[in-house]
Formats: structure tokens, sequence, C-alpha cells
């Protein structure tokens, strides 16, 4: 059984090796403390999944600005990791719909993702050209 709940300190190792292992590189580890250490970090949008006390997933949602002649925050969903002996079994689904639970609870009215379009259509995200947005990156 699946068990999501806000990450604590003590997670922060187990966290750190799940984007490592997910990704196979250090990047979204160190993102992800950079954005704890940030005033972008929403504590209750850092989400862990543990089976039998284990982290084997995490999902962060942190504040971006959408920026055109005016700045407009917003949430980014960035990263979400699962450690790959857990993967393709919900996981990862599991964390994204209970972060975006989360945030519209809390009043969010926008979630970004860079992500494959293929995952994150099923959660209702839409193609960001729709709405005339450009990612910062290539």
């Amino acid at each position: 059984m699946i068990d999501i709940r806000c990450e604590t300190l003590l997670d922060y190792p187990a966290i750190a090796e799940v984007n490592k292992l997910a990704f196979g590189q250090e990047n979204e580890a160190k993102l992800v403390d950079k954005i704890r250490c940030s005033d972008r970090y929403i504590p209750e949008l850092s989400l862990v999944a543990e089976i039998g006390n284990v982290v084997v997933g995490h999902i962060l949602f942190s504040y971006i600005d959408l920026v055109n002649e005016e700045k407009l925050q917003v949430i980014g969903l960035a990263p979400l990791a699962v450690h790959p002996q857990f993967q393709r079994q919900g996981i990862g689904s599991s964390l994204v719909e209970a972060g975006l639970k989360i945030a519209d609870v809390t009043g969010e009215a926008i979630v970004i993702v860079l992500g494959h379009p293929h995952f994150y259509i099923r959660f209702g995200f839409q193609s960001s050209v729709i709405y005339g947005i450009e990612s910062p990156f290539p």
C-alpha cells in the first residue's frame, strides 16, 4: 500500500536518492535542495510516497513566475521522481493527483509542468502553446 504525505527533514536523504536514481544524475536532487532554500518552496506541496516506511517517490510543486507585461506567480510541478524499481505501478500518478488536490484546496489557479505530454494529459494538463506560453528552456 502506498502512503503519500508531506516530506519531513528526515526524508531529505531518501528524496535525494530517489531523484538521483530516477533521473540517473544529481541535477534534480540539487534542484530540490535549491528550491527548499528559496522563497519559492511550498512545504505542503513537497510530497513523498512510501511503501512500508520506505520513500519510493517524491513530487515537488513550487512557485514560478509567468512573465509577460506583468508577472503572475503560479505553481510549477518539478521534479516528479519514482525509484526505478517502483516505476509503472501508479506511484507517480498518485503523487500528481495528491499534489493537484492540495493545490486546488489551497486555491492555486494554475499549475505548469515541463514534462512528457502523454503522461500529464491524463491529469488535465494541456499544451502551453494553446495559451501562448513559451518555455524558457529549449
